[in-house]
């Protein structure tokens, strides 16, 4: 938590309570389900909540915004961000069912009355969000192919609605086709541990 504190030193008590409870709460899961890799759980809240939260420092969103998480695997972005974002709506879906267990129980768990989760693959999923957010599921033009027709046309927060995608590596030819609608950010500004150092945000206008 010492990490999460550093770059949100203003969180509430219950914003605090809940980030630092995810550890716990994974540790315990993990040993029964296994959705996040041992040598992953060693750095838990540097690589899975932190990395979520990069969303959290690129947008603050309004309150009643609908957001899909797409490939959520063990709840990532979505959980760290439902509980950042208390008013907003999450829907966090996976083709996993074992994943969606261990996520519908950490949500009940928190009480996060703000996450919905499901077993489906996106493309089998019928509602539409003001924005999805994942976590480099596949290569990039392949997910914005199966989430184009997803996307709710009225804007009301301070980007406009679309992807936001959490990416590392060279990706530059993947966006090729987009680059009059995508914007990229270095995680490096938000961040100064060197895990980040490649990571980076796309925001895909849709």
């Amino acid at each position: 938590m010492e990490l999460i504190e550093k770059y949100f030193p203003h969180l509430d008590g219950e914003k605090r309570e809940k980030l630092s409870l995810l550890g716990q709460l994974y540790n315990d899961w993990n040993s029964r389900i296994n959705v996040i890799s041992r040598k992953d759980m060693d750095h838990f809240y540097e690589r899975h909540v932190l990395h979520s939260l990069a969303i959290a420092q690129y947008i603050q969103f309004t309150d009643e915004t609908r957001i899909l998480d797409v490939g959520t695997g063990g709840g990532f972005p979505g959980i760290p961000l439902a509980i950042m974002f208390p008013k907003c709506q999450f829907q966090l879906i996976d083709s996993i069912g074992k994943k969606i267990k261990v996520v519908n129980a950490v949500a009940s768990e928190l009480g996060l009355n703000n996450v919905k989760a499901e077993q489906v693959r996106v493309e089998n999923h019928p509602q539409q969000y003001d924005f999805i957010i994942s976590r480099a599921v596949t290569a990039f033009p392949a997910f914005v192919d199966l989430c184009k027709n997803k996307i709710l046309p009225k804007n009301h927060n301070a980007i406009t609605n679309g992807i936001i995608y959490l990416k590392g590596g060279d990706f530059n030819q993947e966006l090729e086709e987009f680059k009059k609608r995508v914007s990229v950010t270095p995680l490096s500004n938000y961040f100064e541990e060197e895990f980040f150092e490649t990571k980076k945000i796309i925001h895909l206008s849709m």
